[in-house]
């Protein structure tokens, strides 16, 4: 019974880890361009743990990466122009 609920379970899996690649795949096709990465917590700052970790939900913090991607983004574009 047991190497039945690890089969099943694992075909689940199987199908999550599978929806959710198609789902990213559509909503680069279809929807709006985003991105999506990993920061870790810097060396020297793990006193901030919880600090760190409410980033994530900080609208003003979001602003401030939004504003940093465009300010790159003007930059390349600046570039491209310029060759």
């Amino acid at each position: 019974m047991k190497k039945i609920k690890e089969w099943v379970g694992g075909r689940k899996k199987k199908r999550e880890e599978e929806y959710e690649e198609t789902k990213k795949k559509f909503e680069e096709a279809i929807g709006k361009p985003s991105i999506h990465f990993t920061v870790e917590m810097p060396k020297g700052f793990e006193d901030m743990r919880t600090e760190f970790l409410q980033l994530e939900k900080d609208e003003k913090f979001q602003k401030r990466v939004e504003n940093l991607v465009k300010r790159e983004l003007r930059k390349e574009r600046e570039k491209k122009k310029e060759k």
